[in-house]
């Protein structure tokens, strides 16, 4: 059970950072008109960050899922 512990709290980290390297200019400031950027599609390394991001938010909740179960 303890390892479930460890891992939750390193994937939790990884996610951390992953949303933290993601593009700084989208955030709710663009809602409000204080940018007039279009869509770009994503390349390279920001494409990366961001399935990361989402294979660890996956992985997040199902060990979350997990340890409840087991309990």
């Amino acid at each position: 059970m303890q390892m479930l512990d460890i891992i939750q709290i390193v994937i939790a980290i990884l996610l951390i950072i992953t949303i933290l390297l993601q593009n700084r200019g989208s955030g709710l400031g663009s809602a409000f008109g204080g940018e007039g950027n279009i869509y770009m599609a994503k390349r390279g390394a920001e494409k990366f960050i961001f399935f990361a991001t989402i294979a660890l938010a996956v992985a997040f909740l199902g060990l979350g899922v997990a340890r409840i179960m087991l309990q």
